[in-house]
């Protein structure tokens, strides 16, 4: 089944990644539709991972985040700087260091690009913190690639200056090593870009893992209020699928419901300002409620919810969204997702490969251009991108701090 062109162009040309678990040095290219897949273990979890700190950057969150994920020492490539030994056969052994401890991040696309490199900090007496990761380097540059004539601002240490001509000016100084400059200083001003940027990654849009336990958010009733944006955690469910009756593509939510469902319908029911979701079934006498839902039904529903959404964001990423959904449901899944592409950017993370082959079909010929297909796979605890060469490999350059 084919889909319909799409109607925006490609915002995210290529995501890198150094140093992040094993992810040693990673340059992937994105396209309209971008499915990652490769076996348990090949890094799929660490790209996702990965794109969610970026995200926190503009929030002000990563250096909490990799607090959470045990601090940078646990989230550092545990390998060595060099695996050229390994490869021609000599056992894998530490080598002398030839740069600062780094865990570097960073993105392209059509307008602007953004890096950020994080690292130890400078140990103090009578610190409790000397474990905590810093904010080291930051740049933001037009263009697909940081090389010198396209960086438009950049930040070292606490300063951040921004260029003017052919001249750097002082934007900011003493920006705490904890905070991106992208929270700090997006002076519409003086730094329309990294306001610009900022404000994009803002509108990434990520889901994992919905909750269909029986105690899930989503199987209770809840108080409903306008959604455009279905939460993370699905608990607005019904008033996300409300809302997209309301002012969003109501029949095409209905049609992605009926495909997968054998002509079944969802509902939204009300008690008082209490609402939740129901499907009405074909030979049914009442619509069943969340609560009697299978866990696979109530996860497609939230992923309707989620990608039928009346304000699409620039970009959507999808981690392993067939997770407990019968092998029946992944065809309606792949339409789902190709439908979505037409109007966000998405990013989907899985290791199924009949939903790669689902996708591909239902994308069509229409499509066929924009699905971007990456393969990871782990070499000597390294991932790599299969099929991927000195040729193929997008630019990037990540300079020096």
């Amino acid at each position: 089944m084919s889909v319909p062109l799409p109607r925006v162009a490609c915002v995210i040309t290529t995501v890198a990644v150094s140093g992040y678990r094993s992810l040693r040095d990673v340059v992937v290219g994105l396209g309209r539709l971008t499915v990652v897949t490769g076996p348990n273990g090949s890094g799929k979890s660490s790209l996702y991972r990965s794109l969610r700190l970026l995200a926190d950057c503009a929030s002000g969150q990563v250096i909490g985040s990799l607090a959470r994920e045990g601090g940078l020492q646990s989230a550092l490539w545990a390998g060595p700087d060099s695996l050229t030994a390994a490869r021609r056969g000599a056992p894998v052994e530490g080598t002398r260091r030839t740069g600062p401890i780094s865990l570097q991040m960073g993105f392209s696309g059509t307008d602007f690009g953004y890096l950020i490199d994080l690292g130890m900090p400078v140990p103090q007496d009578r610190s409790a913190f000397n474990r905590d990761p810093q904010i080291k380097r930051e740049l933001v540059f037009s263009g697909e690639v940081a090389r010198p004539g396209s960086v438009l601002v950049r930040r070292k240490g606490p300063a951040v200056m921004t260029r003017d001509g052919a001249a750097w000016v002082d934007l900011a100084d003493g920006l705490s090593p904890a905070m991106s400059m992208l929270r700090e200083v997006a002076d519409p001003r003086r730094a329309p870009e990294v306001l610009a940027v900022r404000e994009q990654i803002r509108g990434w849009r990520f889901y994992d893992g919905f909750r269909v336990d029986a105690g899930a958010p989503a199987r209770r009733p809840q108080v409903g209020t306008r959604t455009e944006v279905l939460s993370g955690d699905g608990s607005d469910l019904a008033a996300a699928i409300q809302t997209v009756f309301e002012v969003g593509d109501a029949s095409g939510l209905q049609q992605s419901v009926t495909e997968a469902f054998d002509g079944a319908e969802v509902e939204v029911l009300w008690e008082g300002p209490l609402c939740e979701v129901g499907m009405r079934q074909p030979g049914m006498l009442r619509p069943l409620r969340a609560g009697e839902l299978s866990d696979g039904t109530l996860r497609y529903l939230l992923l309707v919810a989620a990608l039928h959404t009346p304000r699409p964001p620039q970009l959507m990423v999808l981690n392993e969204p067939e997770t407990s959904l019968h092998p029946d449901l992944v065809p309606a899944l792949a339409r789902l997702v190709t439908r979505a592409a037409a109007d966000t950017q998405l990013v989907v993370v899985t290791h199924s490969a009949a939903l790669v082959t689902a996708i591909e079909d239902a994308g069509g010929t229409t499509l066929a251009d924009e699905i971007h297909s990456v393969t990871l796979a782990k070499d000597l605890g390294e991932t790599r991108i299969e099929g991927q060469g000195m040729l193929t490999t997008p630019s990037w350059v990540w300079g020096k701090r």
